[in-house]
């Protein structure tokens, strides 16, 4: 496939697809039925991914009283996953450079559908820890190559948006896949919740499939591993990737660790929350979905450097007010801790993908290898904090984190940019 991708762009720029008023209609451009198509794409491709990748975490509870676990223990079942993924995405990256962009993301989320659908038969808690590593190694191919395919694919001024509607699906399908493991294990148990989740996925894969338009742009290099890993080691030389990348890390961490415990603290006195309302709570991701669209629109049009900080600042307020007793405002707090980390995610994600000149999918995948270490560590880490400390004991280690990622996104405010063709391009990254 990554052959014919080449072909084509090849045949586009011998035919000439560039029109007399100098715009290029193979990219994918707001307002166009091939933008929709691909915006529907990545948003069912983000629904699927995080519909599988947390449906444990509402569950967590549960998978503690049914296998004899600590909390530290259960969210593993969460923090496997996630560091599976950030590892294999290295990988996956420097294949899809070879590859291609468009099968690599086909085959990551029909291959991590069936394992979903093989979970629910776990023998044992061990087996379902090795089934959700697998599951995070297969969907790794989709995060680590979704950014440099809509960096290539998409034209300038749509890019962010293309980017927030990406992470608004992730926040569909985080909050979706939730309430409905919740439901279905209050219903029937979490066995039978994990199953209609690996069903869905595979639809989802299906339709992804049918709707993803083909690479216009994209460059297959070949398979030279030393030149690949030399790539990827060069992502790592800027000082404002690197900046992105700890955002990622602190933000993805405090976020996870936020929904990992929060459970624990709601099923527990004075709220002893069903499993139902407990996952219920994941509606609140609705506001994420806001969040990271609103915030694509505001970053595209005032610039990334002047709206990152806005996230993590909100992310600091939110954590604040969950320390309060009432359930409305425990809710009104996470629900601003939400929109703070979806507004730093959504833009921080889309200035990766501007900032690397090169190695696109490369940089991507470097994020998100810090963004889902963070998830992983952190996420454990903040057992520990709950079991020592509870609900307080959590916010005041989240509070640290955020504060250093406010300070990272108030540095990339002082980074240049990276030196581009043109004053507006160059501005972007």
């Amino acid at each position: 496939m990554a052959t014919v991708e080449a072909s084509e762009s090849a045949k586009r720029r011998r035919t000439g697809s560039m029109p007399s008023l100098g715009v290029d209609v193979s990219y994918l451009r707001r307002g166009s039925v091939a933008f929709r198509r691909a915006n529907l794409a990545m948003f069912l491709a983000g629904c699927g991914i995080f519909s599988i990748l947390y449906c444990t975490q509402p569950v967590l509870p549960d998978l503690s009283h049914q296998f004899a676990l600590s909390p530290v223990m259960a969210s593993l079942s969460v923090s496997l996953p996630t560091a599976g993924m950030a590892i294999a995405m290295l990988v996956m990256s420097s294949l899809s450079e070879v590859w291609g962009r468009t099968r690599l993301m086909i085959v990551s989320l029909f291959a991590a559908a069936l394992f979903q659908l093989l979970l629910p038969a776990s023998p044992n808690y061990t087996a379902l820890l090795i089934l959700r590593t697998l599951e995070g190694i297969a969907l790794s191919g989709v995060p680590s190559t979704i950014l440099a395919y809509l960096a290539e694919e998409t034209d300038r001024e749509s890019y962010g948006l293309a980017v927030g509607l990406y992470i608004s699906g992730t926040t569909i399908g985080g909050m979706s896949g939730r309430f409905l493991v919740g439901a279905l294990t209050d219903a029937f148990s979490w066995r039978a919740a994990l199953l209609v989740v690996g069903v869905l996925a595979a639809l989802l894969g299906v339709a992804f499939m049918w709707l993803l338009p083909p690479s216009r742009h994209f460059q297959p290099r070949a398979f030279e591993p030393r030149a690949l890993a030399l790539s990827l080691v060069a992502r790592l030389r800027d000082p404002g990737l690197l900046l992105l990348y700890a955002a990622g890390f602190l933000a993805m961490g405090s976020f996870i660790t936020v929904y990992n415990y929060i459970s624990f603290r709601l099923v527990a006195a004075p709220y002893h929350l069903s499993q139902t309302l407990v996952g219920g709570i994941f509606v609140i991701y609705l506001v994420g979905t806001f969040s990271s669209t609103w915030m694509g629109r505001l970053a595209d049009r005032i610039g990334r450097r002047q709206t990152l900080w806005m996230g993590p600042a909100l992310m600091l307020a939110g954590l604040a007010v969950t320390l309060f007793l009432p359930l409305a405002l425990v809710l009104l707090g996470v629900a601003i801790f939400t929109f703070g980390f979806f507004a730093t995610h959504s833009i921080a994600t889309s200035w990766v993908g501007k900032r690397a000149l090169t190695g696109k999918a490369q940089a991507s995948a470097l994020y998100f290898f810090f963004y889902y270490t963070g998830s992983s560590v952190v996420g454990a880490t903040g057992g520990f904090a709950w079991s020592s400390y509870h609900w307080p004991g959590v916010v005041a280690m989240l509070s640290a984190l955020v504060v250093l990622a406010l300070g990272v996104a108030l540095l990339l405010r002082r980074i240049p940019p990276v030196a581009l063709a043109t004053p507006a391009a160059s501005a972007a990254a």
